[in-house]
């Protein structure tokens, strides 16, 4: 064989590993077990990048309760940087609360912070119902950081079900309480207080107003 054919022989075998490989790549990125979750807003400003911005109401939006904002947060800075509020659009200010319970909700210096869900930090809209009517929309939230100032951002509006579920509100309503069909207090089948003997008389006693024996003898002496 000629060195030209093998040469040409080598390039076919290399291409066929290539394509192969290739194949290879693609049926894995279509494996069952990537599954596909939807893109969140996000929004770069300065040092501060946001990811994954939702506004998570209750399971069922017609439910009372409160909702949440969830987001992972970057610095990307040299200096640590405070959460000062978080604002959403027609629900008003968020309450905030730090991971530990108490405190400020920091993002340090070249890190990141989650907030919801469990041992994250928390930022609560106690008008749940307000932002539910936006459910499958989206709902401008601004974040205030001590060094970066204001970031906007159009959160999805989504509910806490599939993969929301442990990122969502922690409380979430009750079911009222069923009456109980039991009265409290059963009657007594026994009287309170019985007639004295006094009061009937009974047949063979004398009563208060029968006359005594010397009383009508005197009467018929009388006469």
């Amino acid at each position: 064989m000629s060195r030209s054919l093998r040469r040409g022989a080598l390039a076919a075998v290399a291409i066929v590993f290539s394509i192969a490989s290739l194949s290879a790549c693609a049926a894995g990125m279509q494996a069952e077990t990537l599954k596909v979750k939807p893109d969140n807003a996000a929004v770069t400003v300065d040092e501060i990048k946001i990811q994954n911005a939702l506004v998570i109401t209750q399971p069922k939006t017609d439910a009372e309760g409160p909702a949440v904002v969830s987001a992972t947060v970057f610095n990307t800075g040299s200096t640590e940087q405070t959460i000062e509020s978080i604002t959403v659009a027609g629900a008003g200010e968020v309450k905030l609360t730090a991971a530990e319970g108490s405190g400020p909700v920091t993002v340090p210096a070249q890190g990141s912070i989650i907030l919801g869900g469990a041992g994250n930090p928390a930022a609560v809209i106690d008008n749940g119902p307000e932002v539910s009517k936006n459910a499958g929309g989206v709902q401008e939230v601004v974040f205030r950081f001590s060094e970066t100032g204001d970031v906007k951002v159009q959160a999805l509006v989504v509910p806490a079900t599939s993969y929301f579920e442990g990122y969502g509100p922690s409380s979430l309503p009750k079911p009222p309480a069923e009456p109980s069909t039991k009265p409290s207090g059963s009657p007594s089948g026994t009287p309170s207080g019985t007639p004295s003997q006094s009061a009937t008389g009974q047949a063979g006693d004398p009563g208060e107003g029968t006359p005594s024996d010397s009383a009508s003898a005197s009467q018929s002496a009388g006469h």
